[in-house]
């Protein structure tokens, strides 16, 4: 009877902070969201990805129904996209509070893709699985959390085989609870993504219920489950914020020590980066035979958001550094080393 009341009232904390983290995205920007997303005309039907030309502003809507069920999704491909190329895939995992076009909106990563010639995929959290929107990756005893990454995996196989996509360069990308079901897929399909980013989230193994997830947010779970022997994991950049109350700071570094620990990388001296009036960054690299394979950047200032992002959107911080632009710099870098 007490550990089934010590578990209700851990679940009740649990909602507790998703909930005001989405009431918080409500009344930060829920409008200005609706209005400034990068998305097709509401009244589109939401259809599978097709090959057709995709608008030059916009991502197009799309569903995805496997084994593990539907999926819906957005995705942006660069204007002028020809059958005979081969382009990057850079997958992007919103948090809590936000969907599929809040992310794209606020990280402006479809900016940086019609320039630079990648696409970008945005999969959606459904309301029917989790209230707030939020990935269940923490829920990984029941196996929740493993059919929720497996039914994103099914959505990059559907991309891969309707769209122009260079399966040997793929990057995976999120933000919070985001970041956390990223790494959890690349644990689970670690030869499918050459790079892991992770904004503001936790380490693998951390939590399995909705109790350790919020011990492991608050800091207070330090040591993760071993990963498994012989995984050889996607480089991974780390970005977290040094005032950030969602998630403690302390969390980043356990991710870099559990990464480096698998890996066997080394860490460099760390730097300080500052430019303009920008929050100043740590930045620590780890190297195997000289490469990089981990970046670890701690932003000093920055509280649960998005660095770099747009104004005027929930869970997004315009000062800086630009998160998105060092995510594509850091997958760029290393699909230069695969290749």
């Amino acid at each position: 009877m007490t550990k089934r009341i010590g578990t209700a009232l851990w679940r009740k904390s649990f909602t507790r902070i998703v909930s005001k983290m989405a009431k918080t995205a409500t009344r930060a920007g829920s409008r200005v969201i609706r209005e400034a997303l990068t998305t097709a005309p509401e009244k589109r039907k939401r259809l599978p990805v097709t090959t057709r030309p995709v608008s030059k502003k916009r991502s197009e809507p799309g569903l995805t129904v496997g084994m593990t069920g539907a999926r819906r999704y957005r995705l942006y491909k660069p204007p002028g996209v020809r059958g005979t190329e081969s382009l990057p895939l850079i997958v992007m995992l919103h948090g809590c509070g936000q969907d599929a076009a809040a992310l794209a909106a606020s990280t402006r990563m479809n900016q940086i893709a019609r320039r630079e010639r990648f696409l970008v995929l945005y999969p959606e959290q459904e309301r029917l699985a989790n209230v707030q929107a939020c990935w269940n990756w923490y829920d990984t005893r029941s196996g929740r959390a493993q059919r929720e990454a497996d039914s994103i995996d099914v959505v990059i196989d559907q991309i891969c085989l309707t769209q122009p996509v260079d399966s040997r360069r793929i990057a995976l990308a999120g933000l919070s609870a985001g970041a956390s079901m990223a790494a959890l897929m690349a644990i689970r399909h670690p030869e499918r993504f050459r790079v892991l980013a992770m904004h503001s989230g936790i380490a693998t193994g951390l939590a399995h219920s909705s109790a350790t997830a919020i011990m492991a947010m608050r800091g207070r779970r330090l040591v993760a489950d071993a990963l498994p022997a012989g995984l050889k994991l996607p480089a991974l950049l780390i970005m977290q914020g040094s005032k950030d109350h969602v998630v403690a700071p302390v969390n980043s570094a356990l991710l870099a020590q559990q990464w480096a620990a698998q890996s066997g990388a080394k860490a460099g001296m760390a730097r300080t980066v500052q430019r303009g009036a920008r929050y100043p960054a740590t930045m620590t690299d780890y190297r195997i035979r000289g490469q990089i394979v981990i970046t670890l950047c701690e932003i000093n200032g920055l509280d649960h958001a998005w660095s770099g992002g747009a104004a005027g959107h929930a869970y997004s911080d315009p000062k800086g550094p630009d998160a998105s632009g060092m995510i594509w710099a850091f997958a760029r870098k290393q699909f230069a080393y695969a290749a």
